[in-house]
């Protein structure tokens, strides 16, 4: 799979006409390689992918990670670097790129300590932008990725039931995350033993409960905290952070209540989030742009006299947010194999906030739901 890839990228780098590509975005780098690391772009410790046209393929990564690397790493070669030791990663980048022309790189995900280095020893002029290759690339999903993807909803699905059976009055919010990472991590480790053969991965929830109750629900991205949620409130839960089965990524909310809806305008607001996703999933399906997917769902919230809302979703993969976002202005056109979390939602500033997501598969005539949850009303009271 990797080194299948690998030659499509090679193939891709001579149509657009570059020499070499260097790859440090750490999603690119597995998807390419089937290497990861946890600790190299946030300490300071880059790992570097590079890829010629024509010549072996080099993997430049920290010398602890030396282990790792080679049971991992489907490449021709790997370098490895020390702290402080001598040019540490510089050392192996100019011999590299050496007698090259035109370098592709990923100007936006490289670290700036990289970045910085290339322009002192490349003139600016033979840079080039590989991110549409890659992100091409990584849009259509193999026959793998879409068995990761459907392993993904199951793990989602254990991690919604378990924080749905958490909620309740009196309960602190942290006690739902508690539940839903244990719930998430066990059936990933089920999974991961009955389907997987790689004992380095991990089935651990990795990444802070996405969650909001009560005065704190308008927040999209707030944490869970020590807040005591209670009988009347809604509640929000969303794993768009922590569905992460080996390193496959989906987007999955919902909205509750506490025993009651304690404040009754905010069934209205609700069901137009509802419809709003039920509108954008109407029109899902291979031919139809990203941005009419969104304007669907926005006409239902506009419509309904609510604000132009944020994007409808995303495309996820090995990365959070992938290629194409559901968005006016993004005119990609939807294929088979693409994998997407499509939302409904409706904000009011300072008063309430619901939100529903899913995430779905593109099939050849229409789609495949990956998250399975109920949205009824009577459904998500507590």
């Amino acid at each position: 799979m990797f080194a299948r890839r690998m030659k499509a990228l090679r193939e891709k780098l001579a149509e657009a006409d570059f020499d070499v590509a260097l790859i440090t975005d750490d999603d690119s780098v597995y998807y390419f390689t089937g290497y990861y690391d946890y600790l190299h772009m946030e300490f300071g410790r880059p790992t570097i992918l590079v890829v010629p046209r024509a010549g072996k393929s080099l993997l430049i990564t920290p010398s602890m990670e030396l282990d790792m690397a080679e049971a991992a790493a489907v490449v021709d070669r790997i370098e490895v670097w020390n702290d402080g030791m001598g040019e540490e990663w510089r050392a192996a980048l100019p011999a590299s790129l050496a007698g090259r022309g035109r370098v592709a790189i990923e100007p936006n995900v490289m670290p700036p300590l990289v970045h910085n280095y290339l322009d002192t020893i490349i003139a600016a002029s033979r840079l080039g932008d590989v991110t549409p290759i890659v992100s091409d690339m990584r849009m259509i999903k193999s026959a793998e990725e879409l068995s990761l993807a459907r392993h993904a909803g199951q793990v989602a699905m254990a991690m919604m039931e378990a924080g749905r059976g958490a909620i309740g009055d009196g309960v602190p919010e942290y006690e739902v995350a508690l539940a839903t990472s244990a719930a998430g991590t066990r059936k990933a480790a089920e999974l991961l033993e009955a389907h997987y053969q790689d004992a380095r991965m991990s089935p651990n929830t990795h990444f802070l409960q996405i969650m909001a109750s009560g005065g704190e629900i308008t927040k999209p991205h707030h944490r869970a905290t020590t807040r005591v949620m209670r009988r009347g409130e809604p509640v929000f839960l969303c794993f768009c952070g922590m569905t992460n089965f080996h390193r496959f990524k989906l987007g999955f909310d919902r909205t509750f209540w506490i025993g009651e809806i304690g404040d009754r305008s905010q069934e209205a607001v609700y069901q137009v989030a509802v419809e709003s996703q039920a509108a954008a999933l109407k029109l899902l399906r291979p031919g139809v742009t990203a941005e009419e997917i969104h304007a669907a769902y926005a006409e239902v919230i506009q419509g309904a006299g609510y604000e132009y809302p944020f994007r409808c979703g995303r495309a996820t993969g090995f990365s959070f947010l992938e290629k194409p976002q559901l968005v006016f202005g993004d005119e990609t056109v939807l294929q088979p194999g693409m994998v997407l979390a499509v939302d409904g939602s409706v904000s009011i500033a300072n008063s309430f906030r619901a939100q529903v997501g899913d995430s779905f598969i593109v099939t050849e005539d229409g789609y495949e739901q990956l998250t399975q949850h109920p949205k009824a009303l009577e459904d998500v009271v507590l």
